[in-house]
């Protein structure tokens, strides 16, 4: 009995470990610099934020946020929150495209200061604004 219980304990702690992901993306913060391909309509205005369990999101218009965690290598977000301000032309359409990659539960590539969220729709790619601190 008393094994089981030892193993139902190391199971149950198990699922409440963070990834190496997981740590390195919160408290991040980072500029996006190209959806699906393309430089960013209006590039002094793009962030993502990984901070206190939730993330928040902006191309330039709206804000997206919503709470997050990584599972299997990917970014689950949701549910997800978004302003509903008027916007046209190119900032328009990479919003819609980062509210549908977010969205999607989307693969992570982290590489030292480069973030990259991957679907089979859309793709996000992005700078760390922050990056650690070494260590002293």
């Amino acid at each position: 009995m008393r094994a089981l219980t030892a193993l139902a304990l190391s199971l149950l702690a198990g699922c409440s470990l963070k990834t190496e992901t997981d740590d390195a993306l919160a408290g991040s913060r980072w500029t996006i610099t190209a959806i699906d391909g393309d430089a960013i309509a209006d590039p002094g205005k793009t962030r993502l934020e990984f901070k206190n369990g939730q993330l928040a999101a902006n191309i330039g218009c709206n804000g997206i946020s919503g709470p997050w965690r990584v599972e299997n290598g990917r970014l689950v977000a949701g549910p997800l929150i978004q302003t509903e301000i008027y916007c046209e032309g190119p900032v328009w359409q990479q919003e819609k495209a980062l509210s549908a990659l977010l969205a999607s539960a989307p693969r992570i590539a982290l590489e030292e200061d480069r973030l990259t969220l991957l679907s089979n729709g859309h793709d996000a790619r992005m700078e760390r604004i922050n990056p650690p601190q070494s260590a002293r």
